[in-house]
């Protein structure tokens, strides 16, 4: 369920992307340092929005750095960190661990069991240090295995994934801003577990998985109805991001949940588009 959380980047001007990419390289940069290779290899663009937003909102210093990797060994590019880049490289590693030990209990895969063996050794230090976000990723995703075997409805499940995107959004449950970006993080949460379900509702039929969607897939507006759905969904957490006094890559932002959390969408419309068009 991640990797939604995208922006749209043919509708960004050049020095935009760039200045998103920095932080997206700022992040990837945080965990190879502190949490090594493994840790890299799980970099998702949806942290780097939660970078982005907070230091939008509270304006930290910013480190940024000419450099060089190995994904980009021969030209020099920005990296950009702030103090939360940080937090959401550790979140990051969290999110990875369990993604990892979920698709290694679902598809028995023994890459993703040997990946969350690797982050493993770092969850003792996460904890501690945020210990109300991994108790609340510890917590839902346990909820939503128990919904799953229940065969929940999508409110049911979509609400269980929503209350863990909400403590992540919330770095500091004593500032004023909390409030709004649990509500903002917790209406984004739906929305992503819709869509997640929508985009694997075929796969998850053919398997015999779990899709909350599935108990309506049969009807004619089906697709209709989803997009109404996510529609809805998008649209409460637009009303929580815009109460929200941002100004630095307000645009930037706007961009990814505006149009590029629409991105996977509308790759399979056109896709099922081209499909009736040739029958």
């Amino acid at each position: 369920m991640f990797g939604f959380v995208v922006a749209n980047q043919e509708a960004l001007e050049p020095d935009r992307l760039r200045r998103y990419r920095a932080f997206y390289c700022g992040l990837c940069r945080a965990l190879g340092s502190r949490y090594g290779l493994a840790a890299r290899c799980a970099l998702t663009y949806d942290m780097t929005f939660l970078v982005m937003l907070l230091s939008s909102l509270y304006e930290p210093e910013e480190q940024n750095v000419q450099m060089r990797c190995v994904p980009h060994p021969l030209r020099a590019h920005l990296s950009t960190e702030t103090s939360y880049t940080a937090y959401a490289a550790g979140l990051n590693v969290l999110l990875a661990y369990y993604n990892c030990e979920d698709d290694w209990q679902d598809e028995r895969r023994m890459s993703r069991h040997a990946e969350a063996l690797l982050l493993k050794r770092h969850l003792p230090s996460l904890r501690r240090a945020y210990p109300r976000q991994s108790a609340a990723i510890e917590q839902s995703l346990k909820q939503l295995q128990q919904a799953e075997r229940e065969n929940a409805d999508v409110d049911v499940s979509a609400n269980l994934f929503a209350a863990l995107m909400g403590e992540l959004f919330v770095p500091d449950e004593a500032d004023h801003w909390a409030d709004t970006l649990r509500r903002f993080g917790a209406a984004l949460g739906r929305f992503i577990y819709v869509l997640d379900a929508y985009l694997d509702a075929d796969v998850d039929k053919k398997r015999g998985a779990y899709n909350p969607l599935l108990a309506f897939q049969k009807e004619a507006d089906f697709d209709k109805r989803c997009q109404d759905m996510l529609t809805l969904l998008i649209g409460e957490a637009a009303i929580a991001f815009e109460t929200l006094p941002l100004v630095q890559d307000a645009d930037i932002l706007r961009n990814i949940l505006y149009s590029g959390v629409w991105t996977r969408f509308s790759l399979l419309q056109r896709k099922r588009q081209k499909e009736q068009a040739r029958t």
